[in-house]
């Protein structure tokens, strides 16, 4: 059964949850979409648009509300009457879904993209509102849709309704994520690589979640034993204009070792240039996109231990702590060791193997619509199981 389906979201810049509305919105066939962003249209208003998909901005300014974004918001929740709402991450979840309520709507589903809220590292007004939502939880949503295991289980610790939680997993269009020879080999070509070259990378914005550092000791720890491979470090302020950054590259040393790309629409080409995607993140990942998009690639990974990292590698890269440039350095070597002999084709097909079978985009599409059209269960579920 088809229904109208409106999305609510904080901003639509360059974000992972932004990436999934993205894909959710352009691959579902049977449903219409609207997308309302609380502040401005960013990277992903256009880029929707684009592709029919109606887009209102709020213009709220961000980190504040404003009365006459919300009074705008009410106003178009009553006027359209949308057979569900989905709201995306904390805040969009306490006002989006707020006002749906006011608005008269009850088929509100909210999405959780957090695993981990950590006092002094995570923004107090960010704790304040997901605790907030933890009560309303009871009240306002009728399903609360988890992008990971490790999200369902902190949320529900935190006081939310564990009866309407499920977990949809990330999906990834495997005709645009695939191996790719030609383009890896492409990109390596324009940035002077030499096709024997040991080449990894980290497709992250720059952030303090995302910890560049503990991986830039990493290389650093590399180098000083003579083994440090090119680092291709990809996203929003990581460029050549970055002085700060460019200053604790040189102080490690790394200035030979470090292509610094900034923010790129080429990301399966990255990924396919890449011998070993490398993601450093020290808290906050809930199912990191890069890593599915990476291993689609038929490109392994070297990860930390947080959200449920461990689970989309499954068998096929490597885990290590956060926060400990000497397991990642011992595990990007061992990697690239293992990457460089005759088997090295078989963690490749692994990883492409385990995000077909696990983490393909229909079948996140699928799980959304029927959290869109069921009520909650009594008993905790996975929405893919």
């Amino acid at each position: 059964m088809a229904g109208n389906v409106f999305h609510i979201i904080s901003c639509l810049e360059d974000g992972g949850a932004q990436a999934v509305l993205f894909r959710l919105c352009t691959q579902d066939a049977e449903d219409s979409h609207q997308v309302i962003s609380l502040t401005g249209a960013g990277k992903y208003g256009p880029m929707l648009e684009a592709r029919g998909i109606p887009v209102t901005s709020l213009d709220m300014p961000r980190g504040r509300v404003t009365l006459s974004g919300l009074w705008r918001l009410w106003r178009l929740l009553r006027a359209a009457r949308p057979d569900a709402i989905q709201t995306w991450m904390y805040h969009a979840n306490l006002l989006g879904g707020g006002i749906a309520r006011l608005a008269g709507h009850r088929n509100i589903v909210w999405g959780i993209r957090h695993s981990t809220l950590i006092p002094g590292t995570s923004p107090r007004s960010t704790i304040w509102v997901a605790k907030l939502c933890a009560w309303l939880s009871r009240f306002v949503p009728r399903r609360i849709v988890c992008c990971a295991e490790k999200s369902r289980a902190v949320h529900a610790a935190l006081g939310y309704d564990a009866r309407r939680m499920c977990v949809i997993p990330n999906g990834y269009d495997l005709s645009l994520f695939q191996p790719d020879a030609n383009a890896g080999a492409t990109l390596r070509r324009d940035l002077g690589l030499a096709p024997e070259a040991s080449v990894i990378g980290f497709v992250a914005r720059l952030d303090p979640q995302k910890d560049h550092k503990t991986l830039l000791r990493a290389l650093a720890l590399l180098k000083e034993k003579g083994n440090c491979p090119i680092c291709l470090l990809v996203g929003t302020d990581l460029d050549p204009a970055n002085n700060a950054l460019g200053a604790i590259i040189d102080a490690l040393g790394l200035r030979d070792r470090i292509r610094l790309m900034g923010r790129r629409g080429d990301i399966p080409a990255v990924m396919n240039a890449l011998d070993l995607h490398v993601m450093s993140s020290s808290f906050g990942e809930a199912f990191p996109n890069v890593l599915a998009e990476a291993m689609a690639c038929g490109t392994p990974c070297v990860s930390t231990d947080v959200g449920d990292a461990a689970v989309i590698l499954g068998d096929t890269g490597w885990i290590v702590p956060p926060r400990n440039s000497e397991a990642l350095a011992e595990a990007i070597a061992t990697a690239l060791h293992e990457l460089g002999g005759p088997n090295r084709n078989v963690r490749r097909d692994a990883a492409r193997r385990r995000v077909a079978e696990h983490f393909s985009i229909d079948r996140m599409v699928r799980s959304y619509r029927a959290a869109w059209r069921q009520t909650p269960n009594r008993e905790n579920s996975n929405a893919n199981r």
